[in-house]
């Protein structure tokens, strides 16, 4: 099987050809997510949060770069911190030149697998892909029936 170029996110994969995406070629999706118990340990979401907070020090500013408020980032790096045995996210208090945040050792390592397992995930799933684009039909819109 030719291997497809992808287009990446850090939850869609698009393959893309010569002339970009049709409508009519079939498109992969992944959501790998990490449960302890019922909250949601790691995904996406959670691995992007953590690398802006690698990029800008600060959840505030990491939440800001993402669109979301800081007490939504705070309460997802508070999540990722209580499921795992010790917190991937470490702040220091802010003072006369402000708090900061960075990760711990574990939480390098924790992105680190997560994004390893991702892109493995993603390759096996990408293989697939030629199969399904032979057994779609032609057009999206040419469903049976209409």
């Amino acid at each position: 099987m030719p291997r497809l170029k992808t287009k990446r996110t850090s939850s869609l994969l698009l393959p893309v050809g010569p002339g970009g995406a049709s409508s009519a070629e079939p498109r992969l999706k992944l959501n790998l997510r990490l449960l302890h118990g019922e909250i949601v340990a790691m995904g996406p979401g959670k691995a992007d949060l953590l690398e802006f907070i690698v990029k800008t020090g600060s959840i505030s500013q990491a939440g800001r770069e993402m669109g979301m408020s800081y007490r939504r980032a705070w309460v997802l790096v508070d999540e990722m911190n209580h499921c795992f045995k010790t917190p991937l996210v470490i702040t220091s208090k802010g003072g006369a030149v402000g708090g900061g945040a960075r990760l711990s050792e574990l939480g390098e390592q924790v992105l680190a697998h997560y994004r390893k397992m991702a892109t493995a995930a993603a390759d096996v799933a990408l293989a697939y892909v030629g199969v399904f684009e032979a057994l779609m039909a032609d057009d999206k819109g040419s469903l049976a029936g209409e």
